[in-house]
């Protein structure tokens, strides 16, 4: 179906493009808050030019959503710093979120709502006011509604604000199709794993008793590479009183750095190492024999079969010594219950992660961890009361990676169990059909926009996700936006895909605006307030009102009974006997007690499974036709002149938001590729020489540097993702380094719960010019 350009019928202010000079439209208009120079933001002395106010926010510069006091002077931001009273960032903060006063004040900024004049792609847009945006999108919304039913429909979310576009919206419409990023290509085999072992997904803070733990095994996690803040402070304190440490990881990363034991294993065969240690810990007896039968199903199954998963079967898989196996077995199970496997976070690796992480699982529940002090603590969900909405239409299936237990929502997270739509259409992205379970999606959603099966997506509400630098397959992601009838994109910055929208909405930053409250599952459950220390900048509005005010205009009305966010805060708050100034007072944040260790639940069962047991062997899955217990499948190698592409984080970047960040940007403005030393010098390539990356269906990008090392085996490479942006307008990031999605042409489909394995993509090295 071919699109046309929408029609412009009011025009306001300047004509500007996003591929050809799109920072004409983002220059700083009349009257808008300017940032004083960096040097002067940092400068203590601006403290003496007035009265400082502190207002209290939640982190957006990642996921991890630390409580944070901001200083505000003569209406500019100064300083950010680490809330001590909150239970995640305890008084610290990373190198992202100092950066947060950057991020507000970065010159290219989207400024106000635009509509496009030119061809999908151009980026070619003209100013508009907020009224005429939004009535056009509520039109065409309606349109296609009465056409085509909600369905049609699909909202992307993440970040902060997200709930509003992937979850309350969605909801109140009656689509399906909502997703966030943050499952299918992140978490969604972690939660699954757990929900299907435990009862419950693992949820947004990886629920380690750091205080009391004694050993931790890293399988792939960067701690230190990915800033999590608290898990950097605990992690800094295990290392620090001597706490045994195990990195499992095909680099020397940061976190092996200061481990006591490195297996720098073969890519994709992690789950033959767990099957291994499970066979180590259960044939010499090191798991705890009186935890497993007290509190687990399906032991006798799983010895059985782990009984052939030697250290001699698993080191010819993974290119690990037996002894290297035998002895991170025996460490973890001297340790026990004090030992754990973190989870981790970013798992969708392979195409068959689930079973790899129901591996994990298994072996912290045999070492006896889940519920004991120094193992793993039950996260809670804290207790406040949701807005009086009328019903949902549909079901949230959109998830994300603070989807807690118990957490109130309306998710379809029971097993088996999957939303459909008002007019009996379920999700559009294949679930029960080529893959089983899980939250919905997002890379399943992007082929029906083009093929229209199993039924056309006409629309899409993308809020925050930068979808090129984010789903697999990107041009196949142009494609299908080329053919929505209507894309709207929210955002902050004019990332790469904001040229493919029709209409353009600025969103403040975090620290111009509220948002919903924390509620944060944890040890010690609290809710946290985020509210502004200045008024947005620009033409720029908050998430919540934009969502308020499109529902208000696409009949949602009910679902927005309230008139400002303030009003909607206080009314949620009032159930537990507060408000918005009395959260001011306690430093932002409500803190209440949980029910961490099995002695809270005096002998009731914490674990919600069908057998109110830990399920060893799953039964839900083999009656799927599935393994009910984990195998080792093995994936495809590197082709002969190529290279498994790794990626994962760096410490000052936050996926694809921050590398135009000024403060961040200064401080690590393109990414590297690791490339083992042994392996550059058989190409001729020396140690920061650029190359151009082109992967096994020609899909290339570049230049980027080379780090030749020896902290990496010879197999693979790895790179930073988040860099190799595209847009003119990202003064700082446009044009720096490479990215690692435009070289994931190729992913597999994980069968349980529809995650996609990225790590099956290899690159081959040309020498390049910077």
């Amino acid at each position: 179906m071919a699109r046309v350009p929408l029609e412009i019928t009011r025009r306001t202010l300047l004509k500007s493009g996003l591929a050809a000079g799109v920072a004409g439209a983002m220059a700083t208009t009349a009257g808008a808050t300017r940032s004083p120079a960096h040097a002067d933001i940092r400068d203590d002395r601006w403290f003496d030019d007035g009265d400082v106010e502190t207002t209290y926010n939640a982190c957006d510069m990642c996921p991890w959503h630390c409580g944070v006091v901001v200083r505000t002077v003569n209406g500019v931001v100064r300083k950010i710093d680490g809330n001590p009273h909150d239970p995640k960032s305890r008084g610290k903060l990373c190198p992202r979120g100092q950066g947060g006063v950057s991020f507000m004040y970065d010159p290219d900024r989207l400024q106000a709502p635009m509509v496009r004049t030119g061809e999908r792609g151009e980026g070619k847009f003209q100013e508009v006011d907020w009224e005429f945006a939004l009535d056009l999108i509520a039109d065409r919304l309606n349109t296609i509604k009465e056409r085509s039913g909600p369905e049609a429909v699909a909202f992307f979310g993440h970040t902060a604000g997200d709930s509003w576009f992937a979850e309350h919206l969605p909801q109140a419409w009656g689509t399906p199709n909502a997703a966030k990023p943050s499952t299918s290509l992140c978490i969604s085999p972690r939660d699954e794993a757990s929900l299907m072992t435990f009862g419950f997904p693992v949820g947004g803070h990886e629920p380690l008793d750091w205080e009391q733990l004694e050993c931790v095994a890293l399988i792939g996690s960067h701690i230190g590479e990915d800033a999590r803040n608290t898990v950097m402070q605990d992690f800094a304190s295990l290392h620090g009183r001597g706490g045994t440490i195990i990195s499992v990881d095909p680099r020397f990363s940061s976190a092996a750095t200061k481990a006591d034991h490195w297996l720098p294993i073969k890519p994709s065969t992690d789950t033959a190492l767990l099957l291994a240690w499970l066979h180590v810990l259960i044939t010499e007896e090191l798991y705890d024999v009186e935890y497993v039968e007290e509190w687990a199903a399906g032991f006798s199954q799983l010895a059985a079969h782990v009984e052939d998963k030697t250290p001699e079967w698993a080191s010819e898989i993974t290119d690990l010594s037996p002894e290297q196996i035998r002895k991170t077995a025996r460490a973890m199970g001297e340790h026990a219950p004090k030992s754990v496997i973190m989870p981790g976070r970013h798992v969708t690796w392979y195409g068959n992660d689930t079973q790899r992480m129901r591996a994990v699982m298994l072996v912290n529940a045999i070492l006896g961890a889940y519920g004991r002090e120094g193992g793993m603590y039950f996260n809670d969900t804290p207790f406040i009361s949701d807005f009086p909405y009328p019903p949902y239409a549909i079901a949230g299936s959109a998830g994300g990676c603070a989807a807690d237990p118990d957490d109130g929502d309306d998710d379809d997270d029971e097993l088996g169990e999957l939303a459909v739509g008002p007019t009996g259409k379920a999700r559009a992205d294949g679930a029960q059909d080529t893959f089983l379970q899980g939250p919905t999606a997002m890379q399943e959603l992007i082929e029906p926009m083009i093929t229209g099966d199993p039924y056309r997506i006409e629309a899409l509400i993308c809020y925050g996700v930068n979808l090129l630098h984010s789903v697999p397959l990107p041009e196949r992601t142009k494609e299908a936006l080329a053919e929505l009838e209507l894309f709207v994109a929210v955002d902050v910055l004019p990332q790469e895909h904001l040229a493919w929208a029709d209409i353009i909405l600025p969103e403040a930053t975090y620290l111009e605006r509220y948002d919903d409250l924390y509620t944060m599952s944890h040890r010690t459950p609290y809710i946290a307030l985020r509210e502004p220390a200045v008024e947005p900048a620009h033409d720029t509005k908050p998430g919540w009102w934009i969502a308020k005010e499109l529902g208000e205009r696409i009949g949602l009305e009910a679902f927005f009974g309230w008139e400002d966010i303030e009003e909607y805060l206080d009314d949620r708050l009032r159930s537990v006997g507060s408000n918005i100034n009395d959260l001011r007072a306690q430093n932002g944040v409500i803190i209440q007690e949980g029910k961490p260790f099995l002695e809270d639940y005096e002998g009731a069962s914490p674990f919600p499974t069908s057998s109110g047991k830990i399920e060893l062997y799953s039964t839900f899955l083999e009656a799927q036709g599935l393994d009910p217990l984990p195998e080792y499948e093995p994936v495809e190698d590197p082709p002969e002149g190529y290279f498994r592409l790794l990626y994962g984080r760096h410490p000052v970047h936050t996926f694809a938001k921050t590398q135009n960040t000024p403060e961040l940007y200064e401080l690590f403005p393109e990414n590297e590729l690791w490339l083992n030393a042994d392996a550059a010098a058989d190409l001729g390539i020396d140690d920061g020489d650029y190359v151009t990356l082109t992967n096994q269906d020609g899909a290339s990008d570049g230049p980027i540097k080379v780090k030749a090392t020896q902290r990496i085996r010879r197999d693979a490479v790895f790179m930073a993702h988040g860099h190799g942006h595209t847009s003119p307008g990202l003064t700082n990031a446009n044009g720096k380094g490479a990215s690692d999605t435009k070289l994931m042409t190729r992913y597999n489909l994980d069968p349980i719960c529809g995650a996609a394995g990225m790590r099956v993509n290899f690159v081959r090295l040309e020498s390049s010019e910077a």
